[in-house]
């Protein structure tokens, strides 16, 4: 009884010095780096000095187009806007917003996203508020922060479906290497989607088909520009092809964000700034 007694001390003893050991190694583990701010949230001091110490010392891989980039995507360039067929008059007509008791538009009325509807490619990439790449094997990962989503390039040499399945808000999308450019093409687009405002007149959307295809061309000449090309073609909507071009610079020291479109919060924005400013009832809610 005796020796076991002093064996089950011991035991004790020795599970002591092994718990404390291991909360020793715990607590001397470095803390981490910490939460990085969002793409929007960083200041344009903070991010000249991330961009100057991340990219000093890295050399450039061109067919690396990994990294969080910023902040606005690009933009449609507007100037370039071809007519619409009579087929997309008529659908451009469709988005024409509201007008008020007052005489006034009431902003954006019909925009699919003051419901919350997802705003789908590409408006999401000239709207985003920061994009990330993840390049992994067979394909390429897309991450938005607006509405917290994503879309799959897929590089491992599939082709885009004739006749697809059904219809996607961000489409179906593949990609390959031409020399240091990476091309992506994509359809397969849900047509509840606008392709954005007309900002030429902020009370309509631009429409598309089904039947839309794009092409979009990447190429990053220094480590921290990405330029862009995309090219929207929709022969039922406009009478010709549709280009835009720009650059987007890489933002160190960020992460992709949180930034949900929750329907209440649209609803509220409405009650509170566009309705009234267009002298229109607020919008009552359903119970």
């Amino acid at each position: 009884m005796r020796n076991f007694f002093i064996g089950s001390i011991l035991t004790f003893a020795a599970v002591l010095l092994f718990t404390e050991a291991a909360l020793a190694q715990v607590t001397d583990i470095p803390p981490g780096p910490g939460w990085l701010p969002a793409v929007r949230r960083h200041s344009f001091e903070a991010q000249q000095a991330d961009r100057k110490k991340y990219i000093d010392g890295h050399k450039l891989d061109p067919h690396d187009l990994t990294g969080v980039w910023g902040e606005n995507g690009v933009s449609l360039n507007m100037k370039t806007l071809p007519p619409f067929t009579p087929y997309g008059k008529e659908l451009s007509d469709a988005t024409q917003a509201e007008m008020s008791p007052a005489g006034f538009a009431i902003e954006s009325s019909k925009d699919p996203q003051q419901i919350c509807d997802p705003m789908g490619f590409p408006r999401l990439f000239s709207f985003n508020y920061g994009f990330e790449f993840a390049q992994l094997p067979g394909k390429l990962i897309e991450f938005f922060e607006w509405g917290h989503t994503w879309r799959t390039i897929f590089t491992d040499g599939r082709k885009l479906p004739p006749d697809p399945p059904q219809d996607r808000y961000m489409g179906y999308a593949v990609g390959r290497w031409e020399g240091d450019t990476f091309i992506v093409e994509s359809s397969g687009f849900d047509d509840r989607s606008w392709i954005g405002r007309d900002s030429r007149n902020g009370e309509r959307g631009l429409p598309h088909s089904n039947e839309m295809r794009i092409v979009e061309r990447y190429k990053r000449p220094t480590y921290d520009t990405l330029e862009v090309t995309i090219t929207i073609t929709d022969p039922k909507v406009f009478t010709a092809p549709w280009t835009s071009s720009g650059k987007v610079q890489l933002y160190p020291g960020t992460e992709i964000g949180e930034y949900f479109c929750v329907p209440s919060d649209e609803r509220d924005f409405q009650n509170l700034v566009s309705r009234p400013a267009a002298g229109a009832e607020p919008i009552k809610e359903e119970k």
